[in-house]
């Protein structure tokens, strides 16, 4: 499995700049927003997802997103509902802790198992943070980088909104 460090020297091995910074390990997105400290561009929050047949889904989506676990599966042409994958195939598939789940964690699934479905919210951002491969930092990359070092291990995003619909009153639901 990769480190953060592999991670870095990965990123610079593509001439992707990023920064780095170090903070107590985060654990939700409530902690991370009371904790980081002020980070510019855009934070996300990863969803490790596997559906009935066992196919692996990460959903990356920006951190106040509302993403609609229920009706997901039919956006992104899952076989059924989504549920959490266990710690066990993230470390595998992923080689992170739960509450480490990253976007780069990809470039540990070497064999392609995971499908990476990315919130199109994020690429209104110029900058996205995201954890490297720990919960206890945080990398700012360009978000044209971000898919760059999605395309360099072989993962190619689904990019869809992953708002949750309104309901009857107009409310995100």
């Amino acid at each position: 499995m990769k480190t953060r460090d592999d991670l870095i020297h990965h990123l610079a091995g593509l001439g992707i700049q990023t920064k780095t910074v170090e903070h107590p390990p985060l654990h939700s997105v409530e902690e991370s927003q009371a904790l980081r400290g002020t980070i510019p561009g855009g934070h996300t929050k990863n969803l490790f997802l596997k559906d009935k047949k066992g196919r692996i889904f990460l959903v990356v989506a920006e951190e106040t997103r509302a993403v609609d676990l229920k009706g997901l599966h039919k956006r992104i042409g899952a076989s059924g509902r989504l549920s959490f994958a266990s710690g066990d195939q993230m470390r595998a598939l992923l080689g992170v802790e739960p509450g480490s789940v990253t976007a780069f964690g990809v470039i540990n699934d070497t064999g392609g198992e995971v499908c990476v479905v990315l919130d199109e919210g994020l690429l209104a951002h110029d900058m996205v943070n995201c954890h490297p491969l720990t919960n206890a930092a945080t990398t700012t990359i360009a978000t044209s980088a971000l898919m760059a070092f999605f395309q360099s291990t072989g993962h190619e995003p689904l990019v869809i909104g992953l708002e949750a619909p309104a309901d009857d009153d107009g409310q995100a639901a």
